[in-house]
């Protein structure tokens, strides 16, 4: 039966259950059970992309959920963690051949064990560390594509704008095509800093299914972008029918930061983080600048708009709501269950009798797309404004 499902498809291992680091900047809270605990409850998500599940120690722990019964492999591809959320497992690879401009990184996602212990044997004899995430592999970017191809899997170019490891990012490749085959990509993930309409300004892009996922590095960051998907099953194989709109499976929304709030949307000073207003920096007088997503695709925009898609909706998450802190976000999610509930369903009256009217009034404009924000910049998120 086809219904909707909250899905993030980005999300990183910071430790294994051992302690070893994965994904070095991440949290050390970050371990694999503890995504999957954390995705139904408080974030209300029903399926998850975690992507360092190459790593052997990760792989390991994945078998021990499997053997307890806590975890069960789904035929249609794709891991039932106690029967409430879907793990699909995928890597994070950095591709630097000598047809790139730069290092670039993209996802992987496969749907069963084999596949992955596969894709991971492989994978350990490109990369300097298996352990670790986002690894460079010694193999140029085709070659990865058909070997993820070969194994059933998914491929998608990762937050294509951000200025630094991204496809095109910081001015420097100017077409998937110099890069990738094409035909064998499933779908372009935005970024934090930008959004479809934006996205779409790129006419070899409109072929592709736009995702939107968070690149969580903490538990709490789980779900800050997502998607909502039509899907006949939370499986594997009905998620890769969505990317590609086949027997009534697609993405029906996507919700993300509105690109103001990202930390690259204008261009500023690289050592102080002014905004751009001329060649020189007027705060400290640096010619050093970390240029924007929004400047970044006015430079390769090639169509004014694009194909209909899902509408893209500017929400922006309860943490950086002004005056939610810790104590008010655990009051809320102990009366209304999820991030989820909270952001897309719990009625004004209801906000009313737990928290604050100033704090209502917040949840609500969030809700609407209209809040008051400060755009971010240079690795720097942009903000909400009490304005």
């Amino acid at each position: 039966m086809i219904r909707n499902y909250f899905v993030d498809l980005h999300i990183h291992i910071g430790r294994t259950k051992t302690g070893k680091p994965v994904k070095i900047t991440g949290s050390k809270s970050l371990t694999l059970t503890n995504i999957l605990n954390t995705a139904k409850i408080p974030k209300g998500l029903d399926i998850i992309g975690v992507i360092d599940c190459h790593s052997p120690e990760v792989i390991a722990e994945i078998e021990d959920l499997l053997q307890s019964g806590e975890l069960r492999e789904v035929e249609e591809g794709g891991f039932r963690f106690q029967e409430s959320v879907t793990l699909i497992p995928g890597v994070e690879i950095e591709v630097n051949d000598e047809n790139c401009k730069g290092p670039l990184h993209v996802l992987a996602f496969f749907p069963l064990l084999k596949q992955l212990k596969n894709f991971s044997q492989w994978y350990t004899t490109k990369v300097k560390n298996n352990q670790l995430s986002t690894q460079r592999i010694h193999e140029d970017a085709k070659t990865l594509q058909k070997k993820i191809k070969s194994l059933e899997g998914l491929f998608i170019p990762a937050h294509v704008f951000t200025p630094f490891k991204s496809l095109y990012g910081k001015g420097v490749n100017h077409s998937l095509m110099e890069v990738f085959d094409p035909d064998l990509i499933d779908g372009i993930e935005l970024g934090l800093s930008s959004n479809t309409d934006m996205a779409d300004h790129i006419k070899e892009l409109h072929q592709y299914t736009f995702v939107s996922n968070s690149d969580a590095h903490s538990l709490g960051k789980i779900a800050r972008e997502y998607q909502v998907m039509q899907l006949e099953a939370p499986t594997f194989q009905a998620l890769k029918k969505a990317l590609h709109h086949k027997e009534g499976n697609k993405i029906t929304a996507n919700y993300g930061l509105n690109p103001y709030l990202g930390k690259y949307y204008e261009t500023t000073c690289a050592k102080c983080f002014s905004k751009k207003n001329g060649d020189e920096c007027e705060s400290c007088r640096s010619t050093q600048f970390t240029k924007g997503v929004a400047e970044r695709i006015n430079e390769l925009t090639t169509a004014d708009s694009g194909p209909e898609r899902p509408p893209y909706i500017h929400q922006v998450p309860l943490d950086f709501l002004p005056g939610l802190g810790p104590k008010t976000m655990a009051r809320l999610l102990d009366h209304f269950g999820t991030e989820m509930n909270i952001l897309h369903n719990v009625s004004e009256q209801d906000l009313g009798e737990v928290v604050k009217p100033e704090l209502v009034n917040l949840i609500m404009k969030a809700r609407y797309g209209q809040l008051h924000l400060s755009a971010g910049g240079g690795g720097q998120y942009g903000k909400v404004t009490n304005e």
